[in-house]
């Protein structure tokens, strides 16, 4: 078997110790980068051409051969070697079995450093792409659920207290909001990774005539990194992805943690499909809404993973340090649970089955609308807010030692609390006139949560 030492060059007597191959190699993990590498290769291969530095018909074979290696690992026959480390190494080893000679050429005015730097840019730059459009599914979803339900009315918190009646699509429409804000960091982080570091080398860029516009170009960036040492030694660009990816989760988690409480026997505010639902072991007559407790649960390895490459790139001199190759497995795993929890959060979602007349039932209690009430004395009492809230509160201790709501306290007991409160002041304790009431902009009156689900479904498509 041959060396790994053999692609490095001369330098080497001996072959790595099996301690250092294992901890050196990262083929394990970074195979996953295969379509990249070998689209980089293509672009490198076919500028070196271009740019007269090798010759067309050793381009023409590296393009065929690295065609061929592309087909071989997509169909599970690719040979992986643990001894050539990376998945740039064994790349370039089996082109050189199918094509010989011409493939030692590829390697012409670059470095594995810039060659990884541009890997992993396009595969964070998919998962981008990705991650969006389980976003705008997940959307999707809340968005159906916020038209069926615009003029659910549900109770409201605040400290998990019930503060004021809102409808079940504005509470949908809040994590829309939510959800879209991650598609727009996931947004940015795109546009400010989308630069090429082909080109860069091991880090001062090299004396060969490349194009490095040429092969930005072939790759959908942008632009060539303007500056060879930050070219092949910043990981902000992952970091961003982290960064969005732990924020998005965190939204996940909230939203996981409202459908277990709601699922409780306690709420009963929605029932999860079976599919999306365990059993106990014990307990027959259980429905766990595991899906939704593992969701909140894996939100920390996002977040474990952001901390870790913070932690990893926060004490690094340029350019490049081998401590860089943990970078992988971090965003790997981020993404793929990223991902997995996106997809489990859409089929909730769209599962969801509301119980109408709790959430209504459960509105009107708590006292929801003693805002309202005081909202009322000062329109139509001409009272100070303050005032109002201090006439409110006296009545709503006088429905509390009384057993009742707001709606259920006789006219009487509130006029022994303020004699100018009249009849029409029952028209605003309703938790249904209490909704409508609240037109303002983003507020929750069905009408404008109908006029949000428009937007936002022409937004969507």
């Amino acid at each position: 078997m041959t060396d790994a030492n053999a692609m490095w060059g001369g330098r080497f007597a001996a072959g790595p110790d099996a301690i250092m191959t294992a901890i050196n190699a990262s083929i394990g993990f970074d195979r996953r980068l295969h379509a990249q590498d070998i689209a980089g290769s293509r672009a490198h291969a076919a500028m070196l051409a271009a740019c007269g530095i090798i010759p067309d018909s050793d381009a023409a074979a590296i393009r065929e051969g690295l065609l061929t290696v592309l087909s071989e690992i997509e169909a599970g026959r690719f040979p992986f070697r643990d001894d050539l480390e990376d998945i740039h190494m064994n790349v370039e080893a089996r082109l050189a079995e199918l094509i010989g000679a011409p493939a030692r050429r590829l390697h012409t005015a670059r470095s594995r450093n810039d060659q990884v730097a541009t890997d992993f840019r396009l595969w964070v730059r998919d998962q981008c792409d990705t991650a969006t459009e389980g976003l705008r599914a997940l959307q999707r979803a809340l968005l159906a659920q916020a038209e069926a339900g615009a003029d659910w009315v549900m109770p409201g918190f605040t400290h998990l207290q019930v503060a004021q009646p809102v409808t079940w699509g504005h509470h949908m429409l809040a994590y829309v909001e939510m959800f879209a804000r991650d598609a727009g960091r996931l947004a940015d982080a795109r546009a400010r990774m989308n630069e090429c570091p082909l080109g860069a080398a091991a880090l001062a860029g090299t004396s060969f005539p490349i194009d490095r516009a040429m092969t930005a170009a072939a790759l959908g960036f942008d632009r060539p990194m303007a500056n060879s040492l930050d070219a092949v030694s910043s990981r902000d660009f992952a970091l961003e992805f982290l960064s969005a990816a732990a924020i998005c989760a965190t939204h996940l988690s909230r939203l996981a943690e409202e459908i277990v409480i709601w699922c409780s026997a306690q709420f009963r505010f929605v029932r999860l499909p079976d599919r999306w639902t365990t059993g106990s072991s014990i307990m027959p007559q259980k429905r766990n809404p595991d899906a939704a407790e593992l969701l909140r649960a894996k939100t920390g390895r996002v977040l474990g993973a952001a901390v870790a490459l913070f932690t990893v790139m926060k004490g690094l001199p340029l350019a490049y340090s081998k401590d860089m190759q943990e970078d992988k497995e971090q965003v790997f795993d981020a993404a793929d649970t990223l991902m997995l929890a996106l997809a489990a959060m859409t089929g909730m979602v769209a599962g969801l089955a509301p119980d109408r007349a709790r959430l209504e039932a459960a509105a009107a209690a708590g006292f929801s609308t003693a805002t309202d009430l005081a909202d009322w004395l000062v329109r139509r009492l001409g009272l100070p807010f303050r005032e109002a809230h201090h006439v409110t509160g006296r009545i709503v201790a006088a429905a509390e030692a009384a057993g009742c709501d707001l709606p259920g306290l006789p006219l009487g007991a509130m006029q022994a609390i303020h004699p100018a409160i009249t009849a029409e002041v029952f028209g605003v304790l309703g938790v249904q006139n209490s909704v409508a009431s609240r037109t303002s902009p983003g507020g929750t009156a069905p009408a404008r949560v109908r006029e949000e689900v428009a937007r936002w479904k022409a937004v969507l498509g």
